[in-house]
């Protein structure tokens, strides 16, 4: 990892006076969650819980310190995917995956921000010492390195380090669906008009072992329903990913480029566990009643509005009954 560029995660640096992205001196702050996004969605009062569901904040409350050069760049980004928002599908689509990754990675790194906060005031009050596993510090550093290409010259050699789908999506008008797993640095948002999910560090290996039924779903406008069901696969894709990205960084008289370094060995997945993932899927279908003997019963294909059990054929949106 490049030593010339501020990482938290080395010393576990989380402070208010330093800017979360560049580590500069700062009494800036700016919002986690885009502002025009809280006041079109109105959610801005609303709460958000921390992992252990101990500890919640209002969404409007969620601020990150930063320096003028992080705020502005941020500003100037959020302008570019309103623009395109405005657009729906089409103009989402439009976009480079990166300005994507560093949209939903302001997000993403600043609930994680958080956690590390909540987790360390926690571990402080019972006279304990905050630390990270090696793994995990790897993990977060490399990420954080690659949310600074919003202020820094880095660019991405080669396969890019993430999985972003964006796709048409049918909601109600004014539904805003979102979701995220800071600590495995995964995102998902819809809304009418469209819908994204993200894997913000999987080196694109979990788009590809969904990839059939990525290619079944083009040129459809999918169900809210389908939606969940894909993000419950990318989550539960990532769940089973027995695989720890590295990558050739390299500092060069034009900047530092961040290449996927390959060893000649596939990524390994871990066994599909059925039952396991009916349970997930039952959290994110609740909102239609549906629980998990309906999704996984024995001597029966699990239940799926993406595919037909049988045909495999993808499942048209227009045919499905739910609410949306």
């Amino acid at each position: 990892m490049s030593q010339l560029l501020f990482n938290p995660f080395k010393d576990l640096i989380f402070d208010e006076h330093f800017c979360f992205l560049s580590g500069a001196l700062t009494n800036e702050t700016m919002s986690i969650f885009p502002k025009w996004l809280m006041d079109h969605f109105k959610f801005g009062d609303e709460k958000i819980e921390m992992m252990d569901k101990a500890k919640s904040y209002q969404y409007s409350d969620l601020i990150l310190p930063c320096s003028l050069e992080v705020k502005k760049a941020f500003e100037e980004l959020d302008i570019k995917i309103q623009a395109a928002y405005k657009e729906g599908f089409e103009g989402m689509a439009s976009l480079d995956n990166e300005l994507l990754f560093q949209w939903t990675g302001r997000m993403v790194y600043g609930l994680l921000y958080y956690e590390m906060l909540y987790e360390r005031d926690r571990l402080l009050k019972k006279g304990e010492e905050f630390d990270l596993s090696l793994t995990l510090r790897k993990r977060f550093g490399y990420f954080h390195l690659m949310l600074q290409s919003i202020i820094e010259p880095i660019s991405f050699v080669g396969k890019k380090p993430w999985s972003i789908v964006v796709f048409p999506l049918k909601y109600s008008e004014d539904i805003f669906s979102y979701r995220d797993d800071a600590i495995n640095l995964m995102f998902q948002f819809g809304v009418n008009g469209f819908g994204f999910v993200a894997c913000l560090q999987d080196n694109g290996v979990i788009a590809e072992k969904q990839k059939d039924i990525l290619g079944k779903m083009k040129e459809y406008v999918l169900h809210p329903v389908q939606f969940e069901e894909l993000y419950a696969r990318f989550h539960y894709t990532d769940y089973t990913l027995q695989y720890t990205p590295e990558y050739k960084i390299e500092t060069q008289d034009h900047g530092i480029t961040i290449e996927i370094e390959t060893t000649g060995k596939p990524p390994v997945f871990g066994f599909w566990d059925e039952d396991i993932f009916a349970q997930l899927l039952s959290n994110y279908w609740q909102v239609y009643g549906i629980e998990k003997e309906q999704i996984f019963q024995p001597q029966k294909p699990p239940l799926s509005f993406l595919e037909n059990p049988y045909t495999k054929e993808f499942v048209n949106p227009e045919s499905i009954k739910l609410p949306f």
